[in-house]
This record gives C-alpha cells, sequence and structure tokens, in this order.
C-alpha cells in the first residue's frame, strides 16, 4: 500500500518562502518518479513540478520556473518542493503524487495513481 504524507504548508506573505515535504511508503521509491500539483479554491487540479526517479530530470509548470526547485532524498523516502518569490496566485492546496509505472515520469494528472492529503499553501499580498 503506497502512502504519501504531505507536511509544510502554510501562511506566508508574498515574496516569502516555503519548502514542502512529501514523504512516501509501501514502496521502492527509488524506482519511481514523483510529482507536485496544486488546487486553488474554484480551479481544477494543475500540475506543478515533476522529478524523475534518481532526480536527474525535473520538469516545471512555465509559473513556477526560476521560483520552485523540485528535490528528492531518496535515502528518506521524501520529495520537496521549495517555493521562492511566492505570490497570492501560488495559494492552493499542494498535493504530491506518484505513479503506479516505475521508470516513468509524465505531467499529465492522469499518469498519477497515488495522492497525499494536500497541505494548504495561502500566500497573503
Amino acid at each position: 500500500q503506497v502512502q504519501l504524507v504531505e507536511s509544510g504548508g502554510g501562511l506566508v506573505q508574498a515574496g516569502g518562502s516555503l519548502r514542502v515535504s512529501c514523504a512516501a511508503s509501501g514502496r521502492t521509491f527509488s524506482s519511481y518518479s514523483m510529482g507536485w500539483f496544486r488546487q486553488a479554491p474554484g480551479k481544477e487540479r494543475e500540475f506543478v513540478a515533476a522529478i524523475t526517479w534518481g532526480g536527474s530530470n525535473t520538469y516545471y509548470t512555465d509559473s513556477v520556473k526560476g521560483r520552485f526547485t523540485i528535490s528528492r532524498d531518496n535515502a528518506k523516502n521524501t520529495v520537496y518542493l521549495q517555493m521562492n518569490s511566492l505570490k497570492p496566485e501560488d495559494t492552493a492546496v499542494y498535493y504530491c503524487a506518484a505513479p503506479s509505472r516505475a521508470f516513468t515520469v509524465s505531467t499529465l494528472e492522469r499518469a498519477y495513481d497515488y495522492w497525499g492529503q494536500g497541505t494548504q499553501v495561502t500566500v497573503s499580498s
């Protein structure tokens, strides 16, 4: 049973930084890519970032490029999303996600089968 548990959300002022984490369990973490998605109030969930199983390749949606960094620590079974220069429009519930297929990576929500419970990130203006 794959479990994903996010932590680290909170309230921050515009221009500030926040790091969210996602601890995974239930299978060999280092064989699977990981992704972060977010859902703002009244909007559909959207892709934010993804990282390959070894961490060598990362992918970002255009709106966060240069501000957010996805990383992972396979020894700790944890993936991180470092968010800098935060904007009010980054306010959302952030979800980490994992695919069921090993050694694949995607920016598409339908490619991910396991989801965390989400963590709220609120950026005040």
